[in-house]
């Protein structure tokens, strides 16, 4: 379950300066606490004599405890929170530059600029992330497949495709399923990939 929580609250504070000074430190320690928890932003002010204090939480997810059936699972799971905390970053830089790609693609009007362009830029991600991504595990480079999935919706095929063609495509498909991977291999956050989902909800909101 997602709870999104917002919370307001009012303190009307007009009997004493002593009293008025005792929330405000009470609430400076609350904020504080808040911080070291990695919750976000929080707002004090006076309006006509009152202190108003807002608060926005993060998304906070509520799961069933895991249960492990044997000590396989058990090191299948953790192997899974490795390799997205690993991975997950990469993926988000990786669609990001994607979209960088796009834009700029989208503003050059002749295919052999568009080539010469992409080719520049090919070397440049290369040089950018070739020492990571030669470190991974093979766990880790599905995983990666995963997440780029999940992050731009379309598969390593297709965005191999996109930017290099069929064939190649095709031959780096070929090249995969000798390792017994899959570039056609989609994301599927409520059924196969509900664990890994799980996992990634839980890193992103700072709980696991």
């Amino acid at each position: 379950m997602n709870w999104h929580i917002f919370c307001c609250t009012v303190f009307r504070m007009k009997r004493t300066g002593f009293i008025r000074m005792w929330a405000a430190m009470m609430m400076l320690a609350l904020c504080a606490s808040l911080h070291a928890q990695k919750m976000p932003s929080y707002m004090l002010q006076i309006e006509n004599g009152d202190t108003v204090y807002h608060m926005v939480l993060h998304d906070i997810w509520v799961y069933p405890p895991m249960r492990f059936k044997s000590k396989k699972q058990e090191k299948f799971y953790w192997r899974t929170v490795r390799d997205v905390k690993k991975c997950l970053p990469y993926a988000k830089m990786i669609t990001a530059d994607m979209e960088y790609a796009d834009a700029q693609l989208a503003q050059i009007p002749d295919p052999k600029d568009r080539r010469k362009w992409w080719r520049s830029f090919e070397r440049q991600l290369f040089k950018k992330y070739e020492k990571d991504l030669r470190g991974m595990y093979a766990s880790q480079g599905r995983m990666l497949m995963l997440l780029l999935d999940r992050e731009t919706d379309r598969t390593s095929y297709e965005l191999i495709k996109q930017y290099k063609g069929k064939a190649a495509a095709n031959w780096w498909q070929f090249i995969a399923k000798l390792f017994k991977n899959d570039l056609k291999e989609e994301y599927e956050p409520t059924d196969k990939d509900r664990i890994i989902e799980r996992v990634i909800n839980l890193v992103e909101s700072g709980q696991l």
